[in-house]
């Protein structure tokens, strides 16, 4: 017993510095938006005068706000859609499975391991041909490609958790493919379908690569906001820390607030 405990706490401790350490960066970033650009990038202190001028700056010469709504867009319509997407193709993969399943499940997955900058010709002369560069019609069609493996997999992992008599207790009182989905698996599967969903949300809003290559002031995301305020003169670190602060804490705010449906749907299933 007394070994148990001892080995709990010091799990404990290397949760805490674990997670103090990747806190770190966020927090050294929060406190240099607050710093004058001596400050920024003179030698590391906690000590200084708060300052409000960087943030100021940062919006006089950018509209955030637009950048913001560009965010919320393409990120939750990407999302929504990839959803649209992935229950039917998760359901066919769980319920009804054949031999090349595992095999198409395997090579969705292998997409994500090719680099972006592969492609990133053919699809920007695609989209210049199809007048989606700067739309937001074309990030979100980018970002549901980009995100679809993952959601298509995570929802997988989730629909082989539920017992397949249910479904075929279902389909004994008539119940079509479509009702079967809306009234038996998506109920059970709630937790797991939000955890998906937030995930889908969050990579969407931090996609850096494709919004930068594919947008210019009209449909730039938040991300686009922080590239911004890199110059041909340098780096201006306080400024680039208020627009990143700017970007990045509404993200964070959704999660911390969104973090126990989280948890609950990434461990759904996981006991019996």
């Amino acid at each position: 017993m007394r070994r148990n405990k001892s080995r709990t706490r010091w799990f404990g401790v290397a949760g805490w510095t674990v997670a103090l350490a990747m806190f770190f960066p966020i927090f050294w970033m929060f406190i240099a938006a607050f710093k004058t650009e001596i400050d920024a990038v003179g030698p590391p202190s906690l000590i200084f005068t708060p300052t409000l001028e960087n943030f100021a700056e940062v919006n006089s010469r950018a509209d955030y706000f637009a950048y913001a709504l560009n965010s919320v867009v393409e990120s939750f319509g990407a999302t929504t859609i990839s959803l649209a997407l992935a229950v039917p193709a998760a359901y066919a993969a769980a319920f009804l499975p054949t031999q090349k399943t595992k095999d198409l499940l395997l090579w969705m997955l292998s997409t994500k391991m090719m680099p972006a900058v592969g492609v990133l010709v053919p699809m920007y002369l695609l989209f210049r041909d199809l007048a989606l560069l700067d739309t937001r019609t074309g990030l979100v069609i980018v970002f549901t490609l980009s995100n679809l493996p993952i959601t298509i997999w995570m929802l997988y992992s989730f629909f082989k958790d539920v017992p397949h008599e249910i479904l075929e207790a279902g389909r004994m009182d008539g119940a079509r493919v479509g009702t079967q989905i809306r009234y038996l698996l998506l109920p059970l599967t709630l937790p797991g379908i939000a955890s998906t969903a937030l995930l889908s949300i969050i990579l969407c809003w931090n996609e850096a690569f494709w919004s930068l290559n594919l947008t210019a002031a009209q449909a730039g995301p938040l991300t686009a906001f922080i590239a911004s305020f890199s110059s041909p003169e340098g780096l201006f670190w306080a400024k680039l820390s208020a627009a990143s602060t700017l970007a990045v804490v509404p993200i964070l705010i959704f999660g911390w607030i969104t973090q126990r449906r989280l948890v609950r749907g990434l461990t759904f299933g996981a006991v019996k």
